[in-house]
């Protein structure tokens, strides 16, 4: 099975140029996608509705979109408020069902230089053939350190509660006729999880450490409650993994600012991790993670 996380830059290309199709070109082929950077009637994006654009371009997938923030975009014209909403946030598509999703709004620090921007993590449980599994597609504040690791913190401390709070809902319903449930059964809260986005962090970072759990004086030592890196467990490669393309002072650097982290249950199952350098459609390039989630998933 191929997932992808791809920070899509609101559809605009490392060339400039504004074209949500060719977005959707690069995603084709993968099972489960996590986009950030998805927006929502803005001017620079010609006021689209994105999610809907691209659940259009990608047919045949589930999709819930997560806006990290939320401005009103209406106009009042004779009268009769056409309303509507600016967005910024994350999305998730799958070819299987998204059972139930929740937004987390991640802390923010307020900036006097440079801008900042509320950030998110839309987190989906997803149906998939090996069982249900937690799904997180998320973008970290790219100020700063200190922000990237009080968010890290956020999420972890709702991952370890995942099966102390459970879903949407939970217990017997003891109201039938109001149809809570809709004669379903609790919907499953699994302990397995995989995050992909942009981190805004390389390997090394102490983000990425406090993810992971490696303590930098025992190299490749892990907690039990840390996550995994699938890049990592998917073994040596030929040349090294980069996402993002930037020039600095002069000099054209390459960075490894997108990953895929999972639980340990999972590290066993990665196949491989490839990031196509050769996609211009944002300024990132997508992350490319195969991994066996068609034999069945025992916790």
């Amino acid at each position: 099975m191929k997932l992808v996380s791809y920070n899509i830059q609101y559809g605009f290309g490392s060339d400039g140029r504004y074209d949500l199709a060719r977005v959707a070109k690069a995603l084709q082929g993968a099972d489960i996608i996590a986009l950030q950077e998805v927006e929502r009637h803005w001017s620079r994006s010609n006021f689209d509705d994105q999610p809907a654009r691209l659940a259009d371009l990608l047919p045949g997938y589930y999709t819930a979109y997560g806006p990290a923030f939320d401005m009103d975009a209406s106009t009042l014209c004779g009268g009769i408020v056409a309303n509507r909403r600016r967005q910024f946030g994350t999305m998730l598509l799958s070819r299987f069902p998204i059972q139930w999703t929740r937004l987390h709004a991640l802390p923010m620090r307020r900036m006097i230089d440079p801008l900042n921007t509320r950030n998110a993590a839309l987190e989906g449980m997803i149906l998939t053939p090996a069982g249900p599994l937690r799904l997180l597609s998320l973008h970290l504040a790219h100020v700063g350190v200190a922000e990237r690791l009080q968010q890290i913190d956020y999420l972890l401390a709702q991952h370890a509660m995942a099966a102390a709070e459970g879903g949407p809902w939970s217990g017997r319903d003891d109201e039938p006729g109001r149809n809570w449930t809709e004669g379903k059964s609790e919907p499953p809260c699994p302990m397995a999880a995989i995050w992909l986005g942009d981190f805004n962090s390389e390997p090394a970072s102490a983000e990425y450490r406090r993810i992971t759990g490696e303590t930098p004086y025992h190299s490749g030592a892990r907690y039990h409650a840390g996550f995994c890196d699938a890049a990592v467990v998917a073994g040596p490669r030929a040349t090294p993994l980069y996402t993002h393309e930037k020039i600095i002072d002069g000099a054209t650097r390459l960075r490894q600012l997108d990953h895929c982290f999972l639980s340990p249950i999972l590290a066993p199952r990665v196949r491989s991790v490839v990031a196509r350098n050769d996609e211009i459609a944002s300024d990132h390039h997508p992350l490319w993670i195969e991994i066996d989630l068609e034999s069945p998933l025992t916790e």
